[in-house]
């Protein structure tokens, strides 16, 4: 456990002086009362990025007892922005934050939460030992490598990358500088989706030649009316730092918030969103979870008369990996299909025959990382430093065929791919598209 834990009352009484402090109350149970870790055996955490799934972590985190949320982030002040009938941003997760620890203090009040628009303010703070990350697709990269090199662990939301180039750098700095990551694929945690992956794993369908990834399409959204045309920043909305690394545009309501991930500037479309844990939960059950297709050929339908909203609304894509297995990806449906030579499994229920459901795994066969929390899985292993039940090489690979099947439907023809070197073969136009330029200041 690094010294910084062993020293957090210290350091959080001297910060005040520090240009980025913020004043801080020490309830009694920080003290190691009622029940609670003392603060040398607890992780001290901030989170970045407080929308809807942001803050579902955020308050997964600090319902732990042996953690201390000490700093929030997020470029919106608190709003209704997000998705409908929801407030979220800095505000309201502050308020959830001191509300928490204040139940916790004799005269019931607790101040001295941290804040700040700009994560490089929270990675700076040097009592902080992980941070869990929930910004839009497009920031994850600058972010994961900055808090490893800053040396937090990192808990980051699905999906992991916005391309092939940024799963790469953080996959390769988290193992630079020692960092424990956990990828926010919940499905790693399913006891039920676990144990159907065994089942192929072990040959209980005989040979495994076909796996039937069902992805939703169209653009899902929470209800609001489409609107395109540019409108004023709302107050307290942070819209160029939202930018970060995206190329320049006009603020609309619907570029930003829950629904960025319909626009290619920030993010993959459905087939990338919901990839993120079907398509890992494919490579679970194939055993391909550090390695990726050889061959990708892709075809779909994007928007004709929507600019903002320009990802693929339906999509077919066919990954053929070394193995001779086939994955197939498409729009319009959910869930995944293993099928064999003798028989088939549904990933979250069912088999054909259904004899193979009742099988027994033995002592000597293959039995995959159980995890019954996604989150307490990442706090453990912050602690013991083994690796986590979703490390961040495993999510890089499963959503690269995601983002290898955007760029076959985008350029139209099936390519090749070297999984060992990451680039595609003899398609220099094709191995272009594996990064996106990015705005000053913000390079990985």
């Amino acid at each position: 456990m690094k010294a910084s834990r062993r020293g957090f009352l210290r350091r959080a009484a001297g910060a005040v002086a520090g240009a980025l402090a913020a004043p801080r109350v020490i309830p009694v149970a920080a003290l190691g009362a009622e029940g609670r870790p003392a603060p040398s055996e607890r992780i001290v955490m901030g989170a970045i990025g407080l929308g809807g799934q942001g803050d579902r972590d955020m308050r997964a985190f600090l319902g732990m007892p042996d953690v201390q949320m000490v700093a929030l982030c997020d470029v919106d002040e608190g709003s209704t922005r997000y998705e409908q009938g929801w407030h979220r941003g800095i505000a309201p997760a502050k308020e959830a934050v001191e509300r928490h620890y204040a139940a916790q203090v004799r005269d019931g009040s607790f101040k001295g939460v941290f804040t700040t628009v700009d994560f490089r303010e929270l990675l700076a703070r040097e009592e902080i030992d992980a941070v869990a990350v929930a910004t839009p697709d497009h920031w994850h990269g600058l972010i994961v490598v900055s808090a490893a090199k800053a040396g937090k662990d990192v808990h980051c939301q699905k999906p992991l990358s916005f391309t092939i180039a940024d799963g790469r750098a953080m996959a390769d700095a988290i193992h630079r500088y020692g960092r424990v990551f956990q990828c926010g694929s919940q499905r790693r945690s399913s006891g039920h989706c676990r144990r159907s992956c065994e089942l192929v794993r072990n040959g209980r369908i005989g040979k495994l030649h076909t796996i039937h990834v069902g992805l939703p399409g169209g653009h899902s959204n929470p209800g609001y009316r489409m609107d395109e045309s540019p409108q004023p920043v709302p107050p307290g909305f942070h819209y160029d730092m939202w930018l970060g690394p995206a190329p320049w545009a006009p603020y609309t309501h619907k570029r930003c918030h829950w629904t960025f991930r319909w626009n290619l500037d920030y993010s993959g479309g459905q087939i990338t969103d919901w990839g993120a844990h079907y398509i890992d939960m494919a490579h679970w059950g194939m055993g391909t979870e550090l390695t990726g297709p050889v061959e990708i050929e892709g075809t779909g339908e994007f928007p004709r008369d929507c600019v903002l909203w320009n990802t693929a609304t339906s999509f077919h894509v066919e990954c053929l990996y070394a193995n001779g297995m086939k994955m197939i990806i498409t729009s319009g449906g959910g869930g995944v299909r293993f099928e064999g030579t003798e028989g088939t499994v549904w990933l979250e229920g069912g088999t054909n025959p259904p004899s193979i459901a009742t099988s027994e795994i033995g002592p000597n066969e293959v039995h995959l990382y159980e995890s019954s929390s996604q989150h307490g899985n990442f706090i453990e292993c912050v602690r013991t430093r083994r690796p986590t039940v979703a490390p961040v090489e495993v999510a890089h690979r499963s959503l690269s065929p995601a983002h290898l099947g955007n760029i076959s439907m985008r350029l139209g023809r099936k390519l090749k791919w070297d999984p060992e070197k990451e680039q595609f073969l003899g398609d220099d136009e094709a191995n272009r598209m594996l990064w996106r330029p990015c705005r000053e200041p913000w390079q990985i």
